[in-house]
């Protein structure tokens, strides 16, 4: 098990080298982010005590699971499932750093009035559904400028940047329009200039096609399979957070 993830965790930082010499990019600007659903968390443990550092569950019941044995190595975890507000309480008391699934104001709401309580902040990322597929969360393009200046005035709720699923297709440049989509976003709201919002982060791209979002500037890829091998379904399952898909209250 240890031989076959260090093989993946190298073969994928392979991938990602490549993809940035090919952009142009430097290998630096693109974290590998690892995707940890149904993976115990003496498989996690292999690859943080190899260098990985940044690490993201879906479902808190996951987190609550593997945070007693994973607690005391040094590490990142982020947050990339749907958040339902009954479960803020849960991401701050096992140490979130950054929700990537921010996708709605009641949730900005909760989280803020949480945060505040216990005088703290967390980063969080703007999800946006550039595939407009009715399964997936997050929120509408055209939305998402308005949707970040309102959440850009709760002071506790820190802005780095945006965070998508694409389409799961096996034709690249369908893929591609999603992250084209993501980047153009970023600009647009870089260029609005709000108050209390970072455009820094570009989280898209996946085991199947982070060399696509690399290409279209991506700065965190989200890679699960490729590193700890297959799961019983495929990742369109995991990462359809649809509303048959929920977590239970």
């Amino acid at each position: 098990m240890k031989e076959d993830i260090l093989h993946n965790l190298a073969t994928i930082n392979d991938r990602i080298k490549s993809a940035c010499e090919k952009s142009g990019r430097n290998t630096g600007e693109v974290k590998l982010l690892l995707a940890t659903k149904t993976v115990s968390a003496e498989r996690i443990k292999i690859a943080l005590d190899h260098g990985q550092t940044l690490i993201a569950e879906n479902k808190v019941q996951e987190l609550k699971e593997k945070y007693e044995a994973l607690k005391d190595i040094p590490h990142e975890n982020h947050f990339i499932g749907h958040l339902q507000t009954n479960k803020v309480k849960d991401i701050l008391k096992y140490n979130v750093t950054c929700v990537q699934s921010l996708d709605r104001l009641d949730l900005a709401e909760k989280l803020h009035q949480r945060l505040s309580a216990e005088n703290r902040t967390m980063e969080v990322l703007i999800q946006v559904n550039t595939s407009n597929e009715e399964s997936k969360f997050g929120i509408d393009p055209a939305d998402a400028i308005e949707f970040t200046r309102k959440v850009s005035t709760f002071p506790t709720l820190k802005i780095k940047g945006l965070m998508t699923i694409g389409l799961f297709s096996a034709e690249t440049e369908k893929v591609r329009k999603c992250f084209k989509i993501l980047k153009n976003l970023q600009q647009e709201i870089i260029r609005e200039n709000i108050p209390n919002v970072e455009m820094t982060e570009l989280s898209m791209g996946m085991s199947g096609d982070l060399e696509t979002a690399i290409e279209e500037g991506a700065t965190i890829v989200r890679v699960g399979t490729a590193v700890f091998g297959a799961r019983i379904y495929p990742d369109s399952y995991y990462w359809d957070e649809g509303k048959n898909n929920i977590e239970k209250p």
